[in-house]
């Protein structure tokens, strides 16, 4: 016991809160508090999703114009999910479905899929040594369909100021399913600007489209605010399993970093987005590409569980 404080909240801990009034009325919300710089928002009502992260006090994420929006307003038709795209910090994309909204074996999928508008059937934390835990279990279970689960671990250090997303995704029916899973990080003001130094040591790297293929060689560039900007999407490709990318803001002496294992998350993603309003850089880490399960299966990248299979997946988080 620490003989200086009443409290262990003088330094660190974890706060549940409820919102009130708007889209997000009645969401509960995780607030983390590490003591080591790191401030993080974590939402059970969505899969949870990390929606708010600060450093120092300085905020890392970007929210979207919607801001917070309870799962009952979701809508799964074609690409209306960006009406609930909080953005935040995370916002996990799958389990059935990532990316351009498709039909797939005969079942039509929505944008990015239902996982991140989906509440925890549970939802708890913990203090383990040093680190606080969140758990969660998200379940996307049907009648006559698909039955996969999610169990997700978020560890906070209360030394260092780092955290690590371990996900583990389990078919629970009795056939095989396809799964996708994309984690959609999302940059934002201060951290991102035109001064913001963005590095991916990747071995390729590859356009999406034309539009993005036309800009190609500043993809580590960013800029300004602009009205009308169009997305640029750019695929990168890392010759060995040290799956890396930062983002640097030098007049802020801030770096954010995201490490995770290339093999296993083998479809990593930038989105550069510098619209107005709309100012947002994705370092989205996923073990598939946004074009639609469709596309995903004819490349031969689509993955798979068998019944009673589980597959894990770790995202480890740095600031300094």
């Amino acid at each position: 016991m620490n003989p200086y404080i009443g409290h262990d909240s003088q330094l660190y801990g974890v706060e549940e809160h409820r919102l009130v009034g708007g889209k997000g009325d009645g969401m509960r919300l995780f607030e983390v508090h590490n003591g080591a710089g790191l401030d993080l928002t974590v939402s059970p009502d969505r899969a949870l999703d990390i929606t708010r992260l600060r450093y120092k006090g300085i905020n890392l994420s970007y929210m979207s114009p919607c801001g917070y929006v309870a799962p009952a307003y979701y809508d799964r038709v074609g690409s209306h999910w960006l009406s609930s795209f909080t953005a935040g910090f995370l916002t996990t994309c799958g389990l059935q479905a990532v990316g351009t909204p498709c039909t797939d074996a005969g079942e039509e999928l929505p944008l990015h899929g239902s996982i991140a508008n989906t509440p925890c059937d549970q939802a708890w934390y913990a203090e383990e040594g040093d680190r606080l835990i969140l758990c969660g279990t998200v379940k996307d279970e049907t009648i006559f369909g698909r039955k996969l689960r999610l169990s997700r671990r978020i560890s906070v250090s209360t030394t260092e100021s780092c955290f690590e997303i371990e996900d583990t995704i389990e078919n629970t029916g009795d056939r095989e399913e396809p799964f996708e899973i994309l984690y959609h990080m999302n940059m934002g003001y201060p951290l991102l600007s035109e001064k913001s130094v963005v590095t991916i040591p990747s071995a390729d790297v590859r356009a999406r489209d034309a539009h993005a293929a036309e800009d190609i060689a500043n993809w580590m560039f960013m800029e300004k605010p602009q009205a009308g900007y169009t997305e640029r999407c750019y695929y990168h490709v890392f010759a060995d399993e040290k799956g890396f990318a930062s983002i640097c803001q030098p007049e802020l002496g801030i770096t954010l970093s995201i490490r995770f294992d290339a093999k296993e998350l083998d479809g990593f993603v930038e989105w550069k987005m510098m619209g107005v309003r709309d100012y947002v850089l994705g370092l989205e880490c996923g073990n598939c590409y946004p074009d639609g399960r469709d596309v995903m299966r004819r490349s031969g990248m689509l993955k798979f569980l068998k019944p009673g299979e589980r597959k894990t997946y770790k995202v480890q988080v740095f600031c300094s």
